[in-house]
């Protein structure tokens, strides 16, 4: 395929011009607005499947499209400034278009029938064509500047959405916490940027590849640290706010405010997982920063802290919310490891169980007005499809064998292992502790979320009787059946194990880890080879010369090592199998067989459940010390100096000193200017003409006088 104007750009323009469109003809034609978005995305989602399947033929590591326009040209004389944006599609690129589009189209079609009865409908379909416009450009842009424009183009739907039931004072809170929390971590990213540029002397990803490998960064230092690790913790610190790590992890919970399909899209699939993907491509600055051991520890910390906070939780939606913190942690961890390829994995096999659970949690809350799970129960003989789909979702995020989630989940873990038993930081022992206790967790507050929505009897019978029974729909539950089958792990690892056991099609198709590698400094050179192209013009790399890509078992270890290694991760799958199912065994003897009881734990654990219920007081720091009592007295210092001060002497002064200003002025006019100078010029005139009229009257007499006098000086002087 020929990358043009025409192949790729329609993949970010449809959706944006369905919103544009949309936008003037929302009100007065919702359904065919509604039909635009959805026909959109879809569009875009035929293009990205012809790239990815483009990639897949190609099947080659260091194959990548650049492509170039000039945004804007300032240039005058020797005086250059033009700056250009583009395309960059790589292997990466081509997976994640795929699953951006595909799981887009799916949650919009769902929308279809869960938003159909609100009436702002139309409205809703808007802000997800500009949502999808902006997530597509960021992960077709070439370079960080548009990263952050579409970055932050995605906040400002996130926050339209998160409030979108606006009348709701929870509603506006939420999406003003969302909108503020993240600009932490913007600041932070924009300053990254900053050093990156004042370096690289551009902020494209190739050029920024050239001068890592180069050495650029060599020898430079920020604030008393080296360059690399500053911009890398200032980009990082974007990943955290906009990914929800720890300690910026508290708007997405809140985030659930808005409607459901928007949290399947924007809060578990696509916007919340660009924070992950912006590292992965940063990967080595990340690497040259020496930064893993913290990202490991960050992502640790947030895995397992945010499992603990879904234990009591009793809103679905929140027990989802508090999931997709912890598993955007995993993700994180698999980053701070080196495991490229499985946090990679987990961010497109979690997006599509995410939203999966997600579009199933908003077909419970549709059929009962209802989002309390102790209100629930029984609901698999009303929604025996949204209860088939929920079901193979728990087993992918739990972590069981033959689905995605144990597949990229474990082999972010067997790395962990891996570093917590050879590597030399014992830091990593910690990780591995935090990300295998996560795991237990996961799967026991899913499935405690599964068996009290679905098993048992109902416990509002109120609620029961009044819920609507459940029948196969287009728009309705056929989304959640298409996610649910993209759980299972052989589509992603070409095993049903995803340890190589049992291979379907043998070990070529080993897809991902053949497509997906992990850059570093020394296999960078190639960025070189290439310069960027005319966005117009037609690839000139000849496909064929490219190396194709292959599968290689030992990953570029000797075999020794290799071995070694393989041992330590079949321990960590048998390890993390044991703990997925003695967290659903846990589950299952609270809430189906009732043979323990989940009150003694809440009693006998009274101080820690108080902490988890209270979100481990992070809401009470922030909002209570840190706000109230730390930004809002400051606040007031500001506003007692700006009114006592700075507006009663600095502005209103300034009014005094003017009027004694035009006071001093007026007199100087009237007096000098005018009295002295004008008037005063007027009236020597009139004197010196009264003196020449007087001298020059014509009259003899006067004359002779004139000649006496005269003469009688020049006597006068020369008798000196």
């Amino acid at each position: 395929m020929d990358y043009t104007l025409s192949t790729v750009a329609p993949i970010v323009l449809i959706p944006f011009f369905a919103f544009v469109l949309n936008a003037f003809i929302v009100k007065k034609f919702t359904k065919l607005a509604v039909a635009i978005s959805t026909g959109a995305i879809f569009v875009s989602f035929l293009f990205a499947l012809r790239i990815f399947m483009d990639f897949m033929n190609v099947y080659s590591v260091g194959y990548y499209i650049h492509k170039t326009f000039t945004w804007f040209d300032l240039s005058a004389g020797s005086h250059v400034f033009k700056v250009n944006m583009g395309i960059y599609i790589d292997n990466m690129t081509a997976v994640m278009l795929l699953m951006v589009t595909g799981a887009a189209t799916l949650i919009h079609v769902f929308s279809t029938w869960y938003m159909h009865d609100d009436p702002r409908f139309g409205r809703f379909f808007v802000y997800l064509s500009l949502f999808t416009s902006a997530m597509l450009g960021l992960v077709l842009s070439d370079n960080l500047l548009s990263v952050f424009i579409f970055w932050e183009l995605m906040g400002f739907c996130s926050y339209s959405l998160i409030g979108f039931y606006y009348e709701k004072e929870g509603a506006g809170n939420a999406s003003m916490k969302a909108f503020m929390t993240t600009r932490v971590g913007d600041v932070f990213f924009l300053l990254g940027i900053l050093a990156l540029w004042s370096v690289v002397g551009n902020v494209t990803f190739v050029d920024i590849y050239k001068a890592i490998g180069a050495g650029a960064f060599n020898n430079l230092y920020a604030l008393g640290i080296p360059l690399a690790t500053f911009a890398g913790v200032s980009v990082f610190l974007g990943t955290m706010g906009k990914s929800a790590q720890v300690p910026l992890q508290v708007w997405l919970p809140d985030a659930m405010w808005g409607p459901t399909p928007c949290s399947a899209l924007i809060h578990a699939a696509t916007m919340v997982a660009a924070g992950v993907y912006l590292s992965l491509r940063m990967y080595p600055l990340m690497e040259l920063g020496h930064m893993l051991p913290f990202i490991a520890v960050i992502g640790g910390i947030t895995a397992f802290g945010a499992a603990t906070i879904a234990l009591v939780q009793t809103d679905i939606k929140a027990v989802l919310a508090y999931s997709t913190i912890s598993q955007l942690g995993y993700m994180v961890i698999g980053i701070g490891v080196g495991s490229y390829n499985a946090s990679f994995m987990h961010l497109i096999t979690h997006a599509v169980f995410k939203a999966c659970l997600f579009l199933s949690a908003g077909s419970v809350i549709h059929s009962i007005h209802c989002q309390e799970m102790p209100q629930m129960g029984g609901l698999r003989k009303k929604l025996p499809y949204t209860f088939f789909a929920m079901l193979l979702c728990c087993f992918a995020i739990a972590g069981v064998p033959f689905f995605s989630g144990f597949v990229s989940k474990d082999r972010i873990l067997g790395d962990a292992l891996v570093l917590a038993l050879t590597n030399a930081n014992h830091i990593y022992k910690l990780v591995a502790l935090l990300g295998f206790g996560g795991a237990f967790l996961t799967a026991f507050y899913m499935f405690r979320m599964l068996f009290l929505t679905f098993f048992g009897e109902p416990r509002d019978h109120h609620i029961y009787d009044h819920a609507h029974d459940e029948h196969l729909g287009w728009n309705s539950n056929v989304p959640l059946l298409i996610l649910s089958l993209f759980t299972l792990g052989l589509f992603y690892s070409g095993s049903f194990t995803g340890q190589g056991e049992v291979n379907l099609f043998g070990s070529k198709n080993e897809w991902f880890s053949t497509l997906i590698h992990k850059p570093d400094a020394t296999s960078l050179h190639h960025f070189s080879e290439y310069k960027a192209e005319e966005f117009g013009s037609v690839d000139t790399r000849d496909k064929v010369q490219l190396t194709p890509a292959v599968y290689d078992e030992n990953h570029g270890m000797s075999e020794h090592v290799a071995h070694e290694i393989h041992q330590i991760h079949h321990i960590g799958a048998i390890l993390s199998i044991i703990i997925a199912f003695c967290g659903i065994f846990l589950a299952y003897s609270m809430y189906i067989k009732k043979s323990v009881n989940p009150g003694w734990w809440t009693s006998t654990f009274a101080n820690w459940t108080k902490a988890l219920k209270n979100k481990y007081y992070f809401d009470d720091l922030y909002v209570g010390k840190i706000i109230q009592k730390g930004l809002l007295p400051f606040n007031d210092l500001l506003s007692r100096f700006d009114m006592g001060f700075f507006d009663k002497y600095a502005i209103d002064g300034w009014a005094s000193v003017n009027r004694w200003a035009f006071t001093i002025s007026k007199w100087f006019d009237n007096t000098i200017i005018d009295s002295g100078m004008v008037d005063g010029t007027g009236a020597s005139v009139r004197m010196m003409n009264v003196v020449l009229r007087t001298v020059q009257s014509g009259k003899i007499q006067m004359y002779f006088i004139v000649i006496v006098v005269v003469l009688a000086g020049y006597v006068w002087t020369l008798s000196f």
